[in-house]
């Protein structure tokens, strides 16, 4: 598997990296429905098989859980990967999610996260959402310590725009940027990838294959069949009338991806990795098979013949949707 270097850090990442929100499990607002926490950990493990050399998770995922489950798998390997988790999202008794990024909150937060893990130091820590506005300085703040304190070693964002990415920067140099990018959301091309570019901020994307959409596996019926704490059955990518339009989008681009042997998702992470700014993608995986098929779109890369061919579907599906406004 390819790596590259993360920003101006001494990171080298894999392009693909392990994405574990799902991993997290359901009963939780922004859930993915049950998961068997064994076949999390060989899932885990399978991504190391195959070259992955880092994981993202977040505190918030599964309300803990997921970080709990890491925390089990890589206990007792010698050689650790690098590990990357969030902040910002805190919850209370009932579950209820609450946006805080008071310095307070962010050490409390760093501290569990590092005992769920079962790690002394988190290689990057990043704000989870810019929310509340008004406290990223303060959050900021509490990571530059904790690096400070040797307790992390990077610190990031995620699903900042550039404007509060300016602001922070001021108070400690950014390592990275983690925003949601794949073929049906474009909107970081426009300036947020110029900005890092010239700041030297490594980019790892989300959602490379929106959420599933882009596997081929999505279709109405498939839909209907989601648990009803999957938070997909709010997204309106998944309902009509967007989905039949995405739907057939998709058909177009299995195409592509199977006349060169490949499939679809394979197709989908190679896209967001053509862009030089993108360090990485993050790939989500609930089962060892999912893992290490996907895990192999990190060796291709993709000609300016089907690059092309790509832009004229996707400009085609992106006017169809903007005229349902």
């Amino acid at each position: 598997m390819r790596t590259r270097k993360l920003g101006w850090t001494d990171l080298e990442l894999s392009v693909i990296g392990l994405g574990t929100w799902a991993i997290g499990g359901g009963g939780w607002k922004f859930g993915w429905g049950p998961q068997d926490d064994e076949a999390s950990i060989k899932t885990i493990w399978k991504a190391l098989d195959a070259g992955i050399n880092w994981i993202d998770t977040a505190a918030v995922y599964g309300l803990g859980h997921s970080e709990e489950v890491v925390g089990k798998a890589i206990k007792s390997l010698s050689q650790k990967p690098i590990i990357a988790t969030k902040c910002g999202l805190t919850w209370n008794e009932k579950g209820e999610i609450i946006n805080c990024l008071k310095k307070e909150s962010v050490k409390r937060e760093a501290e569990n996260s590092l005992k769920r893990l079962q790690v002394e130091v988190i290689d990057l820590y990043q704000i989870h959402w810019p929310i509340p506005d008004e406290q990223i300085e303060e959050g900021w703040e509490a990571i530059s310590e904790l690096i400070e304190e040797g307790k992390v070693r990077y610190g990031g964002v995620s699903n900042f725009s550039v404007s509060q990415m300016q602001r922070v920067q001021k108070i400690r140099p950014i390592a990275s940027l983690q925003p949601p990018y794949s073929m049906f959301r474009r909107e970081i091309e426009k300036e947020i990838l110029p900005f890092c570019a010239s700041n030297d901020i490594g980019v790892i994307v989300y959602s490379p294959m929106q959420k599933g959409l882009l596997t081929g596996k999505v279709n109405p019926e498939w839909v209907s069949k989601l648990p009803p704490d999957d938070h997909r059955r709010n997204d309106p990518m998944f309902q009509e009338p967007q989905l039949s339009i995405n739907m057939e989008c998709v058909e177009k681009l299995r195409k592509i991806a199977e006349k060169h042997g490949r499939t679809l998702s394979h197709l989908a992470i190679a896209w967001v990795l053509r862009r030089g700014e993108v360090t990485a993608a993050i790939v989500g995986a609930r089962s060892p098979e999912q893992i290490a098929e996907t895990a192999l779109a990190g060796d291709w890369e993709l000609d300016e013949a089907t690059v092309s061919e790509i832009e004229k579907i996707l400009k085609e599906r992106e006017e169809r949707i903007a005229a349902l406004a």
